[in-house]
């Protein structure tokens, strides 16, 4: 017997409600399940949440803790974290209508939950700010770059939308600051192709291997800060993870702020926000699919060298 759909719930405090399916198993209570399955949260935890009733059944009715495990339907719950990390820096909605959003992501704010980060990420700030529960991101951005981040504001118009960044029909220009090199600043500008792939061991990473190029970005000076850093704009005319990061690394020119390249970090058990990765997504641009109209947007945000800012 087939489940029936997922149901329509509201945002709470901007989180939309995960589903959980239920397979046949051998828990006697849904506490059981829950606590098996997602072990990240405690069991007691997920007592005090279903007390609470921030667990539903596939009806929308609240679970008590001691309610009986039963297959072949879905439990609903809503992601948070007791101890999640504040993101000191505020997002900024620039363009809003009916079928997109267009927001600056601030320096170490994940685009969606995930992690250690659930209301500290842009998807939640704008969902709880405009309550549009279908928002959607229609590219990412990694946690550490600022700037142009596009959502879609509705289902029916969203796979459109994507189809552009699918088919790399969108212009985008990126700003970095990173160290100055002679004998590279006198080929600038140039096209800089090569092959990533991920790192077989530091997973994180991506490295630079023989073969077909897939990564293609033209790099210029945007102007020289002191003898030892410049600011670079970077035109990616395609996407693959890191690209950015990867090639600049590769040419010896680690942005800025990099805990990536060339030397991956371990992670922080308390973020230094005082030095951000420097690299900002400063525009974009496509013909909209919807209208055909030319669309154009420019970050609010700058990079200073230590901080992006408004």
């Amino acid at each position: 017997m087939a489940r029936p759909p997922k149901l329509e719930l509201p945002l709470r405090d901007g989180v939309a409600a995960s589903a959980l399916a239920c397979p046949p198993g051998p828990w006697a209570l849904v506490l059981d399940f829950l606590a098996e399955r997602l072990p990240l949260v405690a069991r007691e935890d997920w007592a005090s949440r279903m007390a609470r009733g921030d667990v539903l059944d596939d009806a929308g009715v609240a679970l008590a803790p001691d309610s009986p495990y039963r297959a072949r339907r879905r439990l609903y719950y809503w992601r948070w974290l007791e101890d999640e990390p504040e993101v000191p820096f505020a997002s900024r909605i620039l363009h809003l209508d009916e079928h997109l959003l267009v927001a600056d992501k601030p320096h170490f704010l994940p685009v969606t939950p995930k992690g250690r980060y659930v209301q500290q990420t842009l998807l939640t700030r704008l969902r709880r700010e405009t309550g549009i529960a279908d928002l959607s991101p229609v590219h990412r951005l990694d946690r550490e770059t600022a700037g142009l981040t596009l959502f879609s504001v509705q289902a029916a118009s969203r796979d459109a939308y994507q189809r552009l960044f699918r088919d790399r029909e969108v212009r985008k220009v990126y700003e970095a600051i990173a160290p100055w090199r002679d004998e590279v600043g006198a080929r600038l500008p140039f096209d800089y192709a090569s092959r990533l792939e991920e790192h077989p061991v530091d997973f994180m990473q991506m490295r630079t291997v023989e073969g077909a190029p897939n990564a293609l970005t033209r790099i210029a000076l945007v102007e020289r800060l002191g003898t030892d850093l410049a600011r670079y704009e970077l035109r990616p005319h395609s996407g693959v993870k890191h690209q950015l990061r990867a090639q600049l690394c590769a040419l010896g020119l680690p942005i800025v702020g990099d805990r990536i390249y060339p030397v991956l970090q371990p992670v922080e058990p308390q973020v230094d926000f005082s030095r951000p990765l420097q690299l900002l997504a400063r525009e974009i641009a496509f013909v909209d699919p919807i209208d055909g109209q030319p669309r154009r947007f420019v970050t609010s945000l700058r990079l200073d060298g230590a901080t992006a800012h408004s």
